[in-house]
C-alpha cells in the first residue's frame, strides 16, 4: 500500500499520534457493545487542534449499528463546520479492555473518509493497529484506491 508506514511498538509513534491512540483507547470506554463485546474508540484532531471523540453503536438490529470513526467524523462535522480533519486514531478493545485489538476502517468508514477527504480538498491521515503492528497511512484514498464518488451520481 503506497505511504503505509508500519510500527513494532505504539511508542514508536510521533508524540502527536500517541496522544490520538490514549484518547481513541479513552473513547472505547464510551462504546456500547452489549452484542459483539469488541469496544471501538476514534479520535480524529481537527486543523485548530480541536479535539473530537467518537466510540462505536451497537443496536440488535446489526445494520443499524454505528462504527466509531463515522460518530467522530459526524460529530466534528457538526461541532466544528469547516474545519479541516488531519488525523484520525481507530483502536478497539475486546470484551476484556485489558489489551488493545487490531482495528481497521471497514470500508463503510473508509468510504465516508474519502468523501471528506474530497470535501475538504485534503488528506486524513490515519492511525490504526493490525495483526500487532501500528501503521499510519498518508489518507483514506490510499486505503480504498477505487472508491464511490458524487462524479459517478452525475449524467
Amino acid at each position: 500500500m503506497k505511504g503505509l508506514t508500519l510500527f513494532d511498538h505504539l511508542e514508536d509513534l510521533d508524540s502527536e499520534s500517541k496522544y490520538l491512540v490514549h484518547k481513541a483507547k479513552e473513547a472505547t470506554h464510551l462504546s456500547h457493545a452489549p452484542y459483539s463485546k469488541f469496544h471501538v474508540g476514534a479520535a480524529l484532531l481537527l486543523e485548530d487542534g480541536s479535539l473530537v471523540m467518537g466510540a462505536n453503536q451497537e443496536n440488535a438490529s446489526y445494520p443499524l449499528c454505528m462504527c466509531a470513526e463515522r460518530v467522530a467524523l459526524y460529530s466534528a462535522a457538526v461541532q466544528f463546520p469547516g474545519k479541516k480533519i488531519m488525523k484520525l486514531a481507530v483502536v478497539a478493545h475486546k470484551k476484556n479492555h485489558k489489551e488493545l485489538s487490531g482495528a481497521t476502517a471497514c470500508g463503510a468508514c473508509r468510504q465516508v473518509l474519502v468523501e471528506y477527504e474530497q470535501r475538504q480538498k485534503s488528506p486524513i491521515e490515519l492511525v490504526m493497529m493490525d495483526e500487532g503492528k501500528w501503521m499510519k497511512c498518508p489518507s483514506a484514498a490510499s486505503l480504498l484506491p477505487m472508491s464511490f464518488h458524487s462524479s459517478h451520481l452525475l449524467d
